[in-house]
This record gives C-alpha cells, sequence and structure tokens, in this order.
C-alpha cells in the first residue's frame, strides 16, 4: 500500500478543489495504476480464450511482411 501525504487546495467555501502529492508519491502512484493496468490486460487476454501463438513466429511473420 502506499503511503500518501496529499495536501488539498481548497476553494473560499473549504472546498476540496486539488490534492497536492510530493514526486515520489505521484511516482508510486502512477507505477501502481501501470501495474493494475497490466494486470487488468492480462486478464482480458485470459479471458478471450484465444490460441496461443509464439513470438517467434509472429517476429518472422513480421519479418516476412516487411522484407515483401
Amino acid at each position: 500500500m502506499i503511503d500518501l501525504h496529499p495536501s488539498y487546495l481548497v476553494d473560499e467555501q473549504a472546498q476540496r478543489k486539488a490534492v497536492v502529492l510530493s514526486i515520489k508519491e505521484w511516482t508510486h502512484v502512477l507505477e501502481a495504476l501501470e501495474e493494475l493496468d497490466d494486470i487488468r490486460m492480462y486478464d482480458e487476454a485470459k479471458a478471450r480464450k484465444d490460441q496461443a501463438v509464439p513470438l517467434e513466429k509472429i517476429l518472422q511473420e513480421s519479418l516476412a511482411d516487411y522484407s515483401s
């Protein structure tokens, strides 16, 4: 879990309008979001149950298309 220490910018009515994080905390948030996105994409790919194709085959086909 990320230990955040946010500061808030408020308007005249003391309503929160923005959040301020340190660069280190913001970097941790971005890394966590990227990891969650990777997990989501993995779960979606796994759910499709498409036939697996070896990377080498895809690369060979791509190189063959490029050579033509």
